[in-house]
């Protein structure tokens, strides 16, 4: 009982603390185009840092509204205005107001990156999205859905046409996002009849029969090698042990002065006795 009132009191204060946080944004005064483009002038050539202290905190009304628009991925609001208003400080860092354009139109990007990184680290304990595609897949694939449940295949080639993928790459993010995380040893509730892995998952690394098996494979492939090595002349054979078989391997150009031949006569020599090894075996 404790416990539940005390994480209830938690996120009230956080809850709390974030209302007050906006409604202070919310009251930095806006800029107009002369004002930004003074301070970012200001910035740029003198480092000012009071200017970039400005600069940012009249944007940070427009880091919160970004942020409400990834709510929807089970994430705490306050952490990703916390890493929009990162991307915004990246933006105001490498804002020119030569360009012409308004600060909030080049810091949306920057924004906006930085949620879309967090919200990727943070979404699922297993990465959804490394690529470039598969990025674009996830922050537009639920958009894109018509409706509930799984896509068809007209759905899924009309996605893959708009968001310039494969339909492989669709149905693959699709199947991503469809799953959950499942603990690997959490104990099931009576009413769940699905096992955790650590029930069926065996962990055969220190099983008798299995050592056994590894342990002749890798004496008989340790016997057929020494066979295959005595098969070469001693050259070749001294060359491949040098080269491979010992801790600190030898360099063509260490074994070309030992044996008083070209580098690459020395490489023909161990390109050849490798082959032959390789048939051998």
């Amino acid at each position: 009982m404790n416990t539940a009132l005390s994480t209830q009191q938690q996120f009230l204060q956080i809850n709390a603390g974030l209302v007050a946080y906006l409604q202070t944004v919310n009251k930095v005064p806006m800029l107009s185009a002369q004002e930004e483009y003074e301070l970012a002038q200001s910035l740029r050539l003198h480092e000012d840092m009071e200017a970039a202290r400005t600069l940012v905190l009249s944007h940070l009304r427009f880091v919160a509204r970004i942020a409400k628009n990834y709510a929807g991925y089970g994430l705490a609001l306050a952490d990703l205005i916390q890493e929009g208003n990162i991307g915004l400080m990246k933006a105001v860092k490498r804002f020119d107001p030569e360009m012409g354009v308004r600060l909030v139109s080049f810091a949306v990007h920057w924004i906006r990156a930085e949620m879309h990184e967090f919200i990727i680290r943070n979404w699922r304990i297993v990465k959804v999205a490394t690529t470039k595609s598969q990025r674009k897949l996830f922050f537009n694939l639920r958009s894109s859905k018509k409706r509930l449940g799984w896509m068809n295949q007209e759905e899924v080639a009309d996605i893959a046409k708009t968001l310039g993928v494969s339909t492989a790459s669709v149905l693959e993010m699709e199947t991503r996002l469809s799953s959950h995380d499942v603990s690997f040893d959490h104990p099931a509730e009576e009413h769940e009849t699905v096992a955790v892995p650590a029930a069926y998952l065996e962990d055969l690394r220190h099983d008798p029969a299995m050592v056994l098996e590894q342990e002749d494979w890798e004496q008989n492939n340790h016997q057929r090698l020494g066979l295959a090595l005595e098969k070469l002349d001693p050259r070749s054979r001294d060359i491949i042990k040098k080269r491979w078989l010992q801790e600190n391997k030898a360099t063509l150009h260490e074994l070309a002065a030992e044996y008083q031949v070209s580098a690459e006569r020395i490489r023909q020599l161990e390109y050849n006795a490798l082959n032959k090894i390789k048939t051998l075996i």
